[in-house]
């Protein structure tokens, strides 16, 4: 038995043909990557999937030529055109599995296998389409077998390329050639040794020539190290793919965790930090241009009510729905952040000042739309500061305190409305209050607060008790009073830890002046409303007249009228609780809120302080007069003791002892003083 041998001319034609079609093919297939023939994949995928059959199809047959055939053979042409097919349909799937827009390891390894099998089925079958009279063809099995395993090797290395380098700018018709040619060397590997594995019986066939044979050893050589260095590209190529698909999943989670760090994980809104890096680009830009931009600074209004009437869950399909809202009404050189909570920034380019009050109106308008959430119409609105670039500042920490300022100064205004930045004094006054609150964290931990106490007379001008009012020795500023720095303290929390405080010092205060026998209480201290509703209330309270051994009558705890009617089943229910303990109970301020006598005669209260606006313009004979008549003697009737604020001329005070008024308070007859004066203008009184 003797093999094939062949004519080295057309060897090398059938090789050449092999490369300008799959060079065809590589061309055509490149397009699936490309946007702009996206509508056209499928017929592009099934146009490479045929030319790459046909250059299969067309090497085989040429190589064939190229074959000292014995004489009297032919094709059948039925196994000819089927072998065609084999190859084309093989080729199509192989090409449409790695044009995908990604490739993992095991699709690359599918697609060499489709693309070999086919590759040494369009073979096989064209060799059993051969038909040589007289004569019986037979192969060599592991030839066979290393000839498919050439395909697919030979397969997968250029699908590895063609992905690998899909996107390249530079030397591009280069490398199509190179993807080419292995592909056609896969195609030309696989035929030959396919042929070296063919074989006759040498009975019916002309012993060949020793330089025939000397040929046919030489071809298979080259072929044979040709396979084994596709074999080997193929396995290097496997390794790198793996590295590549590690790589993509380190990318793809880096790029992740960085889209994560500055983008707001809720509305998707890029955040404070991604605000930060954006402005700097825009100020470079916008320096050498020489043009404005504006900083809206977005605060809607009562947002925290929101969430109390339904829900975190419906709050935050609010913060997404208001976020898409405004999202889609910018344009291309507006960007939307958010930056805390309820807090939004949006930076608007080449932008003025007129500019930037139409956007803010804009703003108000789509936010103020109701929104449709879980089946609720929700209703918002928001508060706007405006500032701009670089005319209120220079950097991005300037620009969004300033434009904060601004905002506070809409809330201020009633809300619902847009402040431009001015640096007047009243914006001033809010850093300063701002600076204020930092500073009251650590007055907090240092204790920086003194109590001073104003005296309560009887209608016969004897002290009959102080009431104890805060006040903050602030290493800078000197000694503040509480309106400086109570309303920061409550937006804080801070005024808990606070309250406590000055309830601890004025249990130690009553305390020595029971040892001391002196008359100077009971102490009356103000409770807030977030202190009035904690839940650790009534154990401090339980631990602090335990602790001093005080009686607890001569603590008073002052609540406003407000705070008592806020909910008043609770208060009700809080004040006994506080009864009980043996501590009084003063509602302050009364007059200024619910003023309702008929809530008041259910809460377990000991006195009423008339607050102050009713005694200012207190005259004889006047409506004020009339007011507080009917209140007196009310409060009288229900078992109230009364207090009189802000009793500061002798005609005040004689109008209300008439009125039957039991206690008085006011600068008339003593100012809030350290406890060292309070001692001293006793023992003056009374000389």
């Amino acid at each position: 038995m003797v093999h094939v041998d062949y004519d080295s001319t057309l060897v090398i034609v059938s090789i050449l043909v092999a490369v300008v079609i799959c060079y065809a093919a590589v061309s055509m297939e490149e397009l699936v990557f490309k946007a702009a023939y996206k509508k056209f994949e499928k017929s592009i995928l099934v146009a490479s999937g045929l030319i790459l059959g046909l250059a299969i199809w067309s090497m085989h047959f040429v190589g064939m030529l190229a074959s000292h055939l014995p004489e009297g053979y032919h094709f059948d042409v039925g196994l000819t055109v089927l072998s065609y097919l084999i190859g084309a349909v093989a080729s199509v799937f192989a090409v449409w599995l790695t044009s995908r827009q990604t490739l993992p390891l095991a699709r690359l390894i599918l697609g060499a296998v489709f693309m070999g099998l086919g590759i040494s089925g369009m073979h096989y079958t064209g060799m059993t389409a051969l038909t040589v009279e007289y004569h019986q063809m037979y192969y060599d099995p592991l030839l066979v077998i290393c000839s498919i395993l050439i395909a697919i090797s030979g397969s997968g290395l250029s699908f590895f390329f063609i992905f690998k380098y899909k996107a390249a700018v530079n030397y591009r018709i280069t490398l199509k050639v190179i993807v080419a040619v292995l592909m056609a060397l896969s195609i030309v590997g696989m035929h030959y040794i396919g042929m070296a594995a063919t074989y006759f019986n040498e009975n019916l066939v002309k012993v060949i020539t020793p330089a025939q044979t000397e040929q046919s050893v030489l071809l298979f050589t080259i072929i044979v190290i040709t396979s084994l260095v596709f074999v080997a590209g193929f396995a290097v190529a496997i390794l790198e793919a793996r590295l590549e698909q590690r790589n993509q999943q380190l990318t793809l989670i880096n790029k992740e965790l960085a889209t994560q760090s500055l983008h707001d994980a809720l509305t998707k809104l890029p955040n404070r930090l991604y605000l930060t890096d954006y402005a700097e680009v825009v100020f470079t830009h916008h320096r050498l241009r020489e043009q404005k931009v504006a900083f809206l600074y977005i605060d809607l209004d009562r947002f925290k009510s929101v969430n109390d009437a339904f829900g975190h869950h419906v709050g935050d399909q609010l913060l997404i729905q208001m976020a898409n809202r405004l999202h889609n009404q910018l344009n291309a050189n507006q960007r939307l952040f958010r930056i805390g909570g309820d807090e939004f920034v949006l930076i608007s380019e080449n932008t003025d000042s007129n500019d930037a009050m139409q956007l803010a109106e804009r703003i108000l308008y789509f936010i103020q739309e109701t929104y449709l959430i879980a089946g609720k119409d929700i209703n918002i609105s928001a508060s706007l500061g405006i500032a701009m670039y670089p005319e209120h500042g220079t950097n991005v920490q300037d620009l969004l305190i300033n434009a904060d300022i601004a905002m506070l100064m809409s809330k201020d205004q009633g809300r619902n409305t847009y402040t431009m930045f001015h640096a007047m004094t009243d914006q001033q006054d809010v850093r300063s209050q701002s600076k204020l609150i930092n500073d009251l964290y650590k007055a907090v931990d240092e204790q920086q607060f003194i109590l001073f106490y104003q005296p309560k007379f009887t209608a016969n001008y004897e002290v009959c008790g102080v009431e104890a009012l805060i006040r903050w020795n602030h290493p800078n500023l000197g000694l503040l009073t509480p309106h400086m720095f109570i309303d920061g303290a409550e937006k804080t929390g801070l005024i808990i830890p606070m309250g406590y405080w000055a309830l601890e010092q004025a249990c130690q205060q009553i305390q020595k002046w029971e040892q001391e026998n002196s008359p100077f209480y009971p102490i009356a201290v103000n409770l807030s409303a977030l202190q009035f509703e904690n839940k650790k209330l009534f154990s401090v309270l339980e631990q602090l007249i335990e602790q001093y051994a005080i009686q607890p009558q001569h603590l008073i705890l002052e609540i406003t009228e407000s705070t008592a009617m806020h909910h008043i089943d609770s208060s009700i229910r809080t004040l006994e609780r506080l009864r009980k303990l043996g501590i009084r109970i003063a509602i302050d301020d009364f007059g200024t809120g619910y003023s309702s006598f008929l809530y008041l005669k259910d809460l377990p209260v000991d006195e009423l302080k008339i607050d102050r606006g009713f005694i200012i313009d207190l005259q004889p004979n006047s409506k004020e007069e009339a007011i507080l008549e009917s209140i007196i003697h009310l409060a009288a009737k229900l078992g109230l003791t009364v207090t009189a604020e802000g009793v500061e001329t002798q005609q005040q005070a004689d109008i209300l002892t008439k009125l039957g008024c039991h206690q008085l308070q006011g600068y008339l007859l003593g100012t809030p003083v350290n406890i060292e004066s309070l001692v001293l203008h006793r023992q003056q009184r009374l000389a």
